[in-house]
């Protein structure tokens, strides 16, 4: 299982998550064939994909803007939980969490670039954003 959640872009909190069980590949972009549909300039349609192979996760950048770990431009990567993924180099965050995830979420935690999350806070389990866009 792994679960992506969606981090506000100017508070520390989640705004939206999506978790997979059985998924082999999970598109994310801005077309609406993806399996997470993010509406926002730097984010291309087809922007990212994460690839389950052998029990473990890859991250496989497509995007013109890039993806970004650390402040860091990744091609391919393996997923380790907890990391923060950053779509282009100014836009959305998505923080990545293997296995499940309870409805109390700490966004605070050792693993995490304190530059990517700050505080905590909580997503409640029939929160349901389906289309996000951000302003910038």
């Amino acid at each position: 299982m792994i679960t992506l959640i969606l981090i506000h872009p100017t508070q520390p909190i989640p705004v939206n998550r999506w978790m997979f069980e059985n998924e082999s590949i999970v598109r994310i972009g801005r077309a609406k064939d993806n399996d997470i549909v993010i509406y926002n300039s730097v984010v291309s349609r087809h922007h990212l994909e994460l690839w389950n192979k052998d029990s473990s996760w890859a991250v496989v950048n497509f995007g013109a803007n890039g993806t970004y770990l650390h402040n860091k431009l990744v091609t391919q990567t393996s997923v380790a939980d907890g990391m923060v993924l950053r779509l282009g180099r100014t836009g959305p965050r998505l923080l990545v969490k293997l296995g499940p995830v309870s409805n109390s979420l700490n966004l605070t935690q050792p693993n995490l670039d304190p530059t990517d999350i700050k505080p905590s806070d909580s997503l409640e389990e029939d929160e349901d954003v389906t289309r996000i866009e951000f302003l910038e």
